[in-house]
């Protein structure tokens, strides 16, 4: 954000730009040794020595419509065109515990995302590709444990070892509450599916990473920096606790969380986001949580270029955008990246806008030379003085959280609501006014508007899955599916038992994602906001 007033500039937290910056604004910062050594705490100059000497963040492309059959050949392209992991995106019946024959479901399905009603679609999303050798995220959050129960067991059809099966659950529920609203169940028991997948993973898939703690969506609804990174840390501490309280060792679980941001507009603010988000994180984890592993004080994450900064309007600038915004978290040290594609804000992108977007990560990384050195910009006088004043903004929004009672307190009284509402509301006055320009939409603006060809899901996909489905629930052994269901239900009722367990019995005689959410539900309850 720029104030357009002569002399004037700040950024998207309220931190004012001074228009020189030199070693008298560093206070108290004397040489590169007050940073740390890249890998080293407190993390500042990125979670690993070599970084992307060593090897460059993992390209994953974040894709998923329709059917199972046209997502697995998505990703098959991809694959084919280099990117170097997969990321499926969901349908809103997926995410919500509902399957494609629900009532709630019509004119669902598929649409932002891949339909998983059953095995059978997890099967054919995976056909062909080598699950031991592809490291997979899966944005999905409610219905997390089903997800990957389902690719577990599909993994185990391909006679994959365990141990190789690598990526990423994103199983933030409390984010839902606060930006999203794809919860089913109420906080608590929410949380309790949440810390029974850390405990299943660490005797499982020990490769796996069991959460991926998100701001990107507390952004998209409107959040400055600073808040995206305070509330997100805020709701990582309340997960450790949650773990912790379930009976497990914090260095037995903390090495494999990790976290997801925005990349959004705002370069240098962006790359200080990353450094103070990990300065952070790595003094909370070692002085407050009690950690001693140093893996466990160390945050990864992944980022995806914003969505929210696209416009409808001269879509190809978005190429631009995305670039800067990608660049921004290179230089800020992400682990794994996903460029939006320029014609996201008009619908699902075509094979040939998600090329773009995925030669723009490997423009990136094999022809700019900004992965030659680790943390480029270590030492510059602005970057060094935005990172600090990003953490102290950080710092008291987490202070408020935390004498709210926590995350959850705060979800549950409404205030991270109101903070990221009030942070929108804001940023939309500024457009509105001219105050932050916006090209294409509030100024430099035509009236020609390019041709963009658009992705189009078939009309009979939803029938074709629902027949699937039909077809599913006619063959498989209904006796046994409900004596599993059953045993769900009862092990939902005791709080020892870890919940996976019956669920993945469930899943593999052939219970449905619906089935087996509203399984849960029946003991559970579904969550209602207040008004």
């Amino acid at each position: 954000m720029v104030d357009s007033s002569e002399g004037t500039r700040s950024t998207s937290s309220g931190i004012e730009i001074d228009a020189v910056y030199d070693r008298a604004s560093l206070d108290g910062w004397d040489s590169s040794d007050a940073l740390g050594a890249p890998g080293e705490y407190p993390f500042t100059r990125g979670p690993y020595p070599s970084m992307y000497r060593g090897r460059l963040w993992t390209m994953r492309q974040y894709a998923g419509f329709g059917s199972a059959d046209a997502t697995n050949e998505r990703f098959r392209s991809l694959l084919a065109a280099g990117q170097t992991g997969l990321s499926v995106a969901f349908d809103l019946p997926t995410q919500m515990g509902l399957d494609s024959d629900d009532p709630q479901a019509v004119g669902e399905v598929g649409k932002v995302g891949v339909a998983i009603d059953t095995l059978d679609d997890m099967r054919r999303l995976c056909d062909a590709i080598p699950l031991g050798d592809v490291s997979t995220s899966m944005t999905i959050n409610a219905t997390a444990a089903v997800l990957l129960l389902l690719y577990q067991l599909t993994a185990e059809e391909q006679g994959v070892d365990p141990d190789q099966v690598r990526g990423t659950i994103q199983n933030d529920i409390l984010k839902e509450y606060a930006a999203r609203g794809a919860y089913i169940y109420p906080p608590q028991p929410s949380m309790r599916l949440v810390t029974d997948l850390f405990a299943y993973c660490r005797d499982e898939l020990p490769a796996w990473n069991t959460i991926s703690i998100s701001g990107y969506h507390i952004r998209e609804a409107g959040s400055t920096a600073a808040e995206e990174i305070a509330l997100t840390l805020s709701n990582g501490l309340s997960y450790v606790a949650a773990a912790v309280e379930a009976g497990l060792e914090v260095d037995e679980f903390a090495p494999k969380l990790s976290f997801f941001w925005n990349g959004h507009s705002g370069f240098f603010e962006e790359i200080a986001k990353y450094r103070a988000a990990r300065r952070i994180w790595a003094d909370l984890m070692r002085n407050e949580m009690g950690a001693s592993n140093p893996d466990s004080w160390r945050m990864r994450f992944h980022t995806q270029t914003a969505g929210s900064s696209l416009t409808a309007q001269q879509p190809e600038n978005n190429i631009v955008r995305t670039t800067l915004e990608a660049l921004s978290a290179v230089l800020g040290g992400t682990q794994s990246l996903h460029t939006n594609a320029f014609d996201e804000a008009l619908g699902l992108p075509t094979d040939h806008s998600a090329k773009i977007a995925l030669r723009t990560q490997q423009i990136i990384g094999f022809e700019s030379g900004v992965a030659d050195t680790v943390d480029p910009l270590a030492g510059s006088y602005y970057v060094e003085s935005l990172t600090d004043a990003v953490e102290d903004v950080a710092r008291r929004v987490m202070r408020q959280i935390a004498d709210a009672g926590g995350a959850v307190a705060a979800l549950e009284a409404g205030i991270v609501q109101r903070m990221i509402e009030d942070s929108a509301y804001r940023a939309a006055q500024r457009v509105e006014s001219g105050e932050s320009v916006v090209v294409g939409v509030n100024k430099f603006t035509d009236d020609v508007g390019a041709e963009v060809p658009m992705q189009t899901i078939d009309a009979d996909l939803e029938r074709e899955q629902i027949g699937r489905l039909a077809e599913h629930r006619s063959v498989r052994d209904g006796s046994a599916v409900e004596r599993a269901l059953e045993q769900v239900r009862s092990d939902a009722a005791d709080t020892d038992i870890n919940l996976l367990w019956p669920m993945k019995e469930a899943l593999r005689v052939g219970a449905t994602l619906g089935e087996v959410s509203t399984a849960l539900a029946d003991v559970f309850g579904r969550h209602r906001p207040p008004t």
